[in-house]
This record gives C-alpha cells, sequence and structure tokens, in this order.
C-alpha cells in the first residue's frame, strides 16, 4: 500500500510540472468563464479572482460565471451570442462534456449505440461552437479540461453510470488535442483530480473531490481546481512577501514583494515598518453554496497551496533571548523562539494579523457578489433552457410566468427556478442587482491596497 501510495504521489508531482503555462492576467481583462453546472454554482472562477484581488491588488480584471446548469455542448453552442459574447469578454474559457458524456443512458442495453448518437450531436455542436471562435480573434481562448467524474469513491454506491467514466475521458482527451491543434491555451482539471482522488482513495476508500454526488466538486475541489488554474498561470512561488530583519546590525536583509524601512532596536527588542504589494489569501473555513459540505481550506489536506500560493514570511534574525512576541500595530499576534523567528515565521496562516483581516473583507465581499451573481445565472437556465424551446425566450411576460409557474409543477428544475424567475424577470430588479455588483466590485478594489504596518518583536516576558 505504502508503494502504491508513493508511486500515484510521483505521479500527481509529474502531472503538475508537466502541464503547459498559460499567460495570466493583465489589467483589464474581461473573462468569461463558460460551462454547464460545475462552473454555474461552482467557485473556482470566484477563488481565481480573489486570488488576484489580494496578491495582485493593482490589476484590476472581471470574471463572469457564464455557466448554465445541465448545459451539453449544444446547449452552451445555442446561448454564445446572447450569454456570452453579450459580456464583450477579452478572454474565454470553455469547460464541457459531462452532460455530453451521459447519465441514465449508461443503463440501457443499447447504450453503446446510444452514446454514440450522442457523441456524434456532441462533437457536431462543439464543431459549431469552434467556428464561432475563430470569428472571433480578438479574444484569447483557454480550454479547461474539466473536473472529473469520480464512479471509484465507496462513499456510497449511487450515481454509477457504467461507461461514464470512459466515455468522459475521451472526450477530455479529444478538447485538449482540439486546443492544441488551434493553438489555445489549456489548463488540465481533469488528470490532476484524478490523480488526487486515486491518491486519496489508497488511503480512505470513501475520500472524493465530488462527495455529494460523483460529479460536482464540494468547495475544497474548487479550490484544487482554482490552485491547478493559478499554477498554470505560472503565478505560483510568488510569495505575498518576505522580510528579513537583523536585531543586531539593524539592518534589512531581505524585502520581497513589501518595503520594509525604519528599523529599530534595542537590546530586547527591534521594531520596523512594513509595506507589502499583496495581501494573504484568506482562506475560507466554513462551507459555500447550497447542497456543499466541506469548506475551502479542507483542500490544504491534499494541495500543498499554502506553500506554493500564501507564504508571508517574517525572520528576524540576532536574537538573544529565548521567546518573543510579535505585534502589529500594537497588537499581539503570538509568541515564537528566537529559533522560530530566524528560521521563519508565515503571517499569512495567522488570521488575526491585519492584513489577513483585511483580505477577509474582501473575501466576504465578493461572496456577496457571487450570491447575487448566482441570481442571473438561474435567470438565465429560466431563459435558455426553458422558456427558448417554448418561443417566449426574453420575453419575461406574464405568458412566461406563466409557463414557469405550470411547468414547474412537473418539472422540479423549473420548480427550483420559479421564485428567482418570478423577480429577475422584472428589468428594473436585474439593474438593480448589477448596480449591487458594481458597487461590491468597486469596494473590493477600493480597499485591497496593502497598508503601512508597525511589526515589533520583543522579548516575553
Amino acid at each position: 500500500m505504502k508503494k502504491l501510495y508513493l508511486l500515484l504521489l510521483a505521479a500527481c508531482a509529474t502531472l503538475f510540472a508537466s502541464a503547459q503555462k498559460i499567460a495570466p492576467f493583465k489589467a483589464g481583462d474581461r473573462i468569461a468563464f463558460v460551462g454547464n453546472s460545475i462552473t454555474d454554482g461552482g467557485h473556482y472562477h470566484s477563488y481565481i479572482w480573489l486570488y488576484y484581488m489580494t496578491h495582485l491588488p493593482n490589476t484590476r480584471i472581471t470574471c463572469y460565471n457564464v455557466g448554465i446548469g445541465g448545459d451539453a455542448i449544444n446547449q452552451i453552442y445555442d446561448r454564445f451570442d446572447d450569454d456570452v459574447f453579450s459580456k464583450k469578454p477579452n478572454v474565454l474559457t470553455l469547460t464541457w462534456g459531462m452532460n455530453d458524456s451521459g447519465y441514465f443512458e449508461w443503463y440501457r442495453a443499447d447504450a453503446k449505440d446510444v452514446m454514440a448518437k450522442k457523441l456524434e450531436n456532441s462533437y457536431k455542436y462543439y464543431a459549431l461552437v469552434e467556428e464561432k471562435l475563430k470569428q472571433h480573434a480578438d479574444i484569447r481562448k483557454i480550454y479547461i479540461l474539466g473536473s472529473p467524474y469520480d464512479d471509484a469513491s465507496k462513499f456510497n454506491n449511487k450515481n454509477l453510470y457504467p461507461g461514464k467514466r470512459a466515455f468522459f475521458s475521451n472526450l477530455i482527451d479529444f478538447q485538449e488535442q482540439a486546443a492544441k491543434k488551434n493553438g489555445y491555451g489549456y489548463v488540465d482539471f481533469f488528470h490532476p483530480m484524478t490523480a488526487i482522488n486515486q491518491r486519496e482513495q489508497a488511503k480512505d476508500s470513501t475520500y472524493s473531490l465530488t462527495p455529494n454526488d460523483r460529479i460536482h466538486p464540494d468547495n475544497d475541489g474548487h479550490l484544487v481546481m482554482a490552485y491547478l488554474f493559478l499554477k498554470t498561470q505560472g503565478l505560483d512561488n510568488q510569495p505575498v512577501a518576505e522580510i528579513g530583519v537583523n536585531a543586531q546590525s539593524k539592518t534589512v536583509s531581505k524585502s520581497v514583494n513589501c518595503l520594509v524601512s525604519n528599523v529599530v532596536a534595542n537590546a530586547d527588542s527591534v521594531s520596523f515598518n512594513y509595506l507589502a504589494n499583496s495581501l494573504p489569501y484568506p482562506l475560507d473555513t466554513i462551507p459555500r453554496a447550497w447542497g456543499n459540505r466541506k469548506p475551502q481550506s479542507d483542500a490544504l489536506k491534499v494541495i500543498p497551496f499554502t506553500k506554493e500560493f500564501n507564504q508571508e514570511i517574517l525572520s528576524v534574525k540576532g536574537l538573544k533571548g529565548s521567546d518573543y512576541d510579535v505585534l502589529i500595530d500594537g497588537e499581539q499576534m503570538g509568541r515564537w523562539s528566537a529559533k522560530q523567528l530566524a528560521d521563519g515565521v508565515n503571517m499569512a496562516e495567522i488570521t488575526t494579523t491585519p492584513q489577513y483581516q483585511q483580505a477577509i473583507q474582501i473575501r466576504e465581499l465578493n461572496e456577496e457578489r457571487w450570491e447575487i451573481e448566482r441570481r442571473f445565472r438561474n435567470y438565465n437556465w429560466i431563459q435558455f433552457d426553458f422558456l427558448k424551446e417554448k418561443g417566449l425566450l426574453h420575453k419575461d411576460n406574464n405568458a412566461a410566468m406563466d409557463s414557469v409557474k405550470k411547468y414547474s409543477r412537473t418539472n422540479p428544475f423549473v420548480n427550483g427556478n420559479k421564485d428567482n424567475y418570478s423577480r429577475a424577470r422584472y428589468k428594473s430588479l436585474r439593474d438593480a442587482w448589477q448596480k449591487e455588483m458594481d458597487v461590491l466590485i468597486d469596494e473590493i478594489y477600493a480597499i485591497n491596497k496593502p497598508k503601512n504596518h508597525r511589526i515589533t518583536v520583543i522579548a516575553a516576558k
């Protein structure tokens, strides 16, 4: 078992190391994340944006959730003009295939024939999507090889669709080749997340990054996805800051991504000013979104996110005593030995620092924005996956509302979106929601600039 674990760990490391690179986003980019329910109800795009909000506070970008639950590639194609290009993106990510690879069809006696026809249809519509993308040379395209369907975990015996895993894997291979053929960037969620599942299941057979239904990642899975995306952008191993101070010589030995100045020291303390260029990434410790049970921070158990993306190292050498208190702006943050401080303490793991508290506010504002944006995605589900086929797309009149009410009695998906649609069909409310999101985003970029702090390291009494 140990040998198997080591082999899986090595395979996972190889997958991460061999991933191709795509350019990071730049200031002013408008990124449309196009996909199905994993995008629609998920957080990976929001977590990516939160990294930019905190680590690159002067690189203002705009991210759009353009996912709709249940969509296969033909449905994505049908809404491209109205729902995707209307956002005026200059960067577009596309992920698809989970719904194209079927569910209950796999229980049929003629499953292979049914799925062969389904695949033919998917490839036809993908070709139409590709043609649309080729007509927009001004948009940078990034394909996302989607998160895996996990039929191996033993957490229950539900949602086991024989044949789906291999079929979906083949679709992922097709998407990778399509990206390479067209010279598009791509980010691979599928293979690294599969490797993590296999590695962890070797220790715990009930483990899964999709622990609720084998299909939708929980919050920890979405941080894994954000981690893989940011890593593919080459943003790993860029510290929040690295501070090095020598208490004896009263000098600054290191100041990476920050400014350290005005060093003052005496027999039992050293203090200095600290102004970083970034804020720590504020990991969420509570589950978010309907149906999820895991917090974002659970991902730290399976990926080295803190090591690669959240290092704010304080190192103080030349201390002669034993234990020292660290204060920021006069408030105690903790107590460490002289050796620990000489080796370096990661302040990004201390949630009470003023810079971490500043970052938490950004996270919560971003979550508010995410919640409002979900109303728009539920509204668009009604539009494109229900009203369009009835000739009522964007009508938002009494006939549309009556149709929603009628079918909500027998269609659980319509029923689940009925109340939201009863409000969202009014343009005045949608305009108000958009203004709310704009205010939240403006506030984020108003308060996300790091502040100057006074750090004091003083002998403990």
